[in-house]
């Protein structure tokens, strides 16, 4: 007889079995400016989703509208088949979580207030801080691997330690959905790599959905189940990695004269931009 499944395998066979997000010929302006056109995707469950493109294609903007902060010109972000603008705000907050650009904490805040933050959705005037609240923000800081600078001011830690501060936050959020807008940006690549080892594992080993932002082309092919390449506010490619990669796409979007190989060891393909320094120099 198998043994009943404990909280986090429950936790993780909830969030697989109910996410389903998706965008519906979805338009966004900024003013009286078209910045996202017609778009259509699905993202899937439990897995890592990443979103790539020039800067200005729209990928930030893409993001916010899936959380709720930007309101369509037309079309809908739709959240189990409902439009999310439709839903009320902390309902939204309960089940996705967006950790912006470049997030800037208060001065003086240590790690454990910045984290405990992620549980402001589920406050109410009826219902306080209460030890489920505790128990989120502990596993969240172990999930990041911050717990030893709970009591450590967030501006006293380095770039790296301070994302993962700031993932901790929207992972105590205890949502099954997390966008992440550009959360490599300025890290050295060993950090970016850890950070996209947490993440990936965060979608992998507790069945959350993650989309993610970036504009590293090779650290997004490495970790990507599913990337999604902008254009001037259209999706041009989407889907498994090895299939969107291409020379083609990366010529057609990115203007990048490039050569894809595949690395022998993780089967990941990579892009090695081509240029003249392998051409002999002509004699003076």
């Amino acid at each position: 007889m198998s043994k009943a499944a404990g909280p986090a395998q429950a936790q993780v066979a909830r969030f697989r079995k109910s996410t389903c997000l998706s965008v519906s010929g979805l338009a966004v302006d900024y003013g009286t400016t078209r910045i996202i056109f017609d778009l259509d995707f699905a993202v899937e469950a439990g897995q890592v989703t990443i979103v790539v493109g020039p800067n200005g294609c729209g990928k930030s903007t893409l993001l916010k509208a899936m959380a709720r902060i930007l309101r369509p010109a037309k079309g809908a972000v739709l959240l189990d088949r409902e439009p999310v603008h439709h839903q009320p705000t902390r309902k939204i907050a309960r089940r996705i979580a967006l950790l912006p650009q470049g997030p800037v904490a208060p001065e003086g805040l240590t790690v454990r207030e910045l984290v405990s933050q992620g549980r402001f959705p589920h406050q109410s005037l009826i219902r306080q801080w209460s030890r489920e609240d505790a128990r989120a923000v502990a596993e969240a800081m172990a999930a990041a691997d911050v717990t030893e600078f709970a009591d450590r001011r967030v501006s006293d830690l380095s770039g790296g330690q301070r994302q993962r501060c700031w993932i901790a936050m929207v992972l105590a959020q205890e949502t099954e959905i997390l966008l992440l807008d550009e959360p490599t940006t300025f890290l050295d690549l060993k950090v970016q790599v850890e950070l996209m080892q947490l993440l990936h594992g965060i979608a992998h080993g507790a069945g959350r959905t993650l989309v993610i932002v970036m504009h590293e082309l090779n650290v997004a092919a490495a970790f990507a189940d599913r990337l999604v390449m902008m254009k001037d506010g259209a999706i041009v490619a989407e889907g498994p990695v090895r299939e969107v990669f291409t020379t083609g796409n990366l010529s057609r979007i990115f203007g990048l004269d490039a050569v894809v190989l595949m690395d022998p060891e993780s089967g990941r393909p990579v892009c090695v931009p081509r240029t003249d320094l392998a051409r002999p120099v002509a004699a003076q």
